[in-house]
């Protein structure tokens, strides 16, 4: 048997390079958990409750991936869930060097759990959360980068 893994990420909003990385996530895992992190430091657009939301429409194709809130560390949310691997994606060089502070961190406060890093698809590489809510800001269509009720959100909460 395989594990579980956990995808943490704020997806303010959750974008379609996101919904890549768990497509891949499922090839590798018996189960992800999507997490959503409350993360009140990045002033988010849209509410824990409205994020969590909205990667539930996104991934509802995915039978085997559950998606929830969290507000703790995510060390201990780990463990609670019952998993062992955290999944984060890496896009640019910048990315990993973040992602790899952050990794040695969590296994500074847990050796048990490991991180797998997986990079999206070409076609995705570029997308960002915020750099989808700066379009979204500016007028631009966002429907490319996001579900269409994703982008209909953005157009409501954002544009001009």
């Amino acid at each position: 048997m395989r594990e579980r893994a956990i995808f943490p990420g704020t997806f303010d909003p959750i974008t379609k390079g996101h919904v890549d990385l768990v497509a891949r996530a499922v090839k590798l895992f018996d189960s992800v958990v999507v997490s959503v992190a409350e993360n009140k430091s990045k002033k988010p657009c849209f509410t824990l409750e409205e994020r969590v939301s909205m990667a539930q429409d996104a991934l509802s194709a995915f039978p085997r991936v559950e998606v929830c809130g969290f507000d703790t560390l995510l060390v201990d949310f780990v463990k609670e869930k019952q998993a062992t691997t955290v999944v984060r994606g890496v896009r640019v060089v910048s990315d990993f060097e973040y992602e790899f502070q952050l990794a040695n961190m969590n296994r500074r406060l847990n050796p048990e759990i490991d991180t797998v890093f997986l990079t999206p698809s070409e076609e995705y590489s570029f997308i960002s959360s915020s750099l989808v809510r700066e379009v979204a800001a500016l007028g631009g269509d966002t429907s490319a980068f996001v579900g269409e009720s994703i982008s209909q959100l953005l157009q409501e909460r954002l544009g001009k």
